[in-house]
């Protein structure tokens, strides 16, 4: 039986019972019409993609992101970054059962990436600041002559303004010191381009040093690949291993500081080498570029009409049918736009190897034991 290979022209397929290709990810199946399991489906991995998970809570959207990861985590050439807003994603790291080889992955917890990492520019808006503002201005000007927050919060107290003005700074950066995730020496490209997936826990942090820390690694992975990273002279890559950044509840961040590093490599991270995945539960909160530049579109049920609306404005010619008439209802199955092959696929995404931590709890899990200890 023959794989289908995703992302990849038809004659990228493998006769799935007689090799093997480590360059794509497994996965699921192809669903029949009848509901039947048909083919196997892979993933290609071998070069760059600008991939979309979407889907309605409970439906597989995040459950999905961890089956890419967790293949690409295993594919060779690669370096695989999860950015983990809710904490589901440290299964990754855990031991698998019976003879499924385990994931080489390892967990952050408390993420730190440097402060030169966000532009200058966007240091205003990170720290709630207007740049037209005085306040918001000393705030940019220390991001341009400092390459740490000590370093920024030194250049504004020994700032020639007014004392509101620096008093304002002040307190907008030594709040940024507190959400405690910069550092000289945070995340780096090399650090992220070792021979394992790397989740990054941002799970106890709010939207603006979550954002922070997407935005520094994002930007940190697309430079290392563009021009050697910062300091360096050549044009060679820093890092030889492919970056898939794959972001999970990427509604929360394409509104913040990440949003311009995570646009850049959408639109340019093709020649680098540099893939972005990301995953949400509302795409018509994402920017138009977003659904346009994605080549792998992985769409679980959806059922509000903004959400379906936002992906059907970018409707390839050879989707024949409505978007909405289409979709899969089940939790598992998804509408697979593959723009590479100018094909769509319903597919059966495969069960994960590492645990999931997306399921929702419920108040019927709770013991008897636990019910009538909080009854007293």
């Amino acid at each position: 039986m023959r794989t289908e290979i995703l992302g990849r022209s038809p004659t990228g397929d493998v006769d799935a019972d007689t090799a093997t290709d480590a360059s794509a990810g497994h996965l699921g199946h192809h669903r029949a019409r009848d509901g039947s399991r048909g083919a196997p489906v892979a993933v290609d991995l071998d070069r760059p993609h600008a991939g979309l998970v979407v889907g309605k809570r409970g439906y597989g959207k995040s459950y999905t992101l961890g089956v890419l990861a967790e293949a690409a985590a295993r594919a060779r050439g690669l370096a695989p970054v999860v950015v983990d807003p809710m904490g589901v994603f440290g299964g990754l790291a855990a031991e698998t059962s019976g003879d499924v080889d385990a994931v080489p992955a390892t967990v952050v917890r408390d993420p730190t990436v440097r402060a030169d990492a966000i532009p200058p520019e966007r240091w205003p808006a990170l720290v709630g600041a207007d740049a037209d503002d005085p306040a918001g201005a000393l705030v940019w000007h220390a991001a341009s002559a400092a390459p740490t927050l000590r370093e920024m919060r030194t250049v504004v107290a020994d700032a020639d303004a007014d004392p509101a003005t620096v008093r304002a700074a002040s307190n907008r950066l030594q709040r940024a010191a507190a959400w405690g995730v910069f550092d000289p020496d945070g995340l780096d490209a090399r650090t992220l381009a070792g021979g394992e997936a790397t989740v990054l826990d941002c799970s106890g942090l709010d939207d603006a040093p979550a954002n922070a820390v997407a935005a520094g690694v994002a930007a940190a992975l697309y430079r290392a690949r563009v021009d050697g990273g910062r300091g360096s002279s050549g044009t060679e890559p820093t890092i030889d291993r492919l970056p898939w950044l794959l972001v999970d509840e990427a509604h929360a961040f394409v509104s913040g500081v990440a949003s311009a590093p995570l646009r850049r490599i959408l639109t340019r991270g093709r020649a680098p080498g540099v893939s972005l995945v990301v995953a949400t539960q509302r795409p018509s909160a994402l920017p138009d570029v977003a659904v346009s530049q994605s080549d792998l579109r992985i769409v679980h049920r959806l059922t509000a009409g903004p959400d379906l609306d936002a992906l059907a404005a970018a409707d390839p010619a050879y989707l024949d049918d409505d978007l909405s008439e289409i979709l899969p209802t089940a939790p598992g199955e998804a509408l697979v736009i593959d723009d590479t092959a100018e094909a769509v696929r319903t597919v059966a995404v495969r069960e994960r190897d590492t645990p999931h931590g997306g399921d929702s709890p419920r108040a019927s899990s709770v013991s008897p034991e636990a019910f009538e200890s909080g009854s007293e």
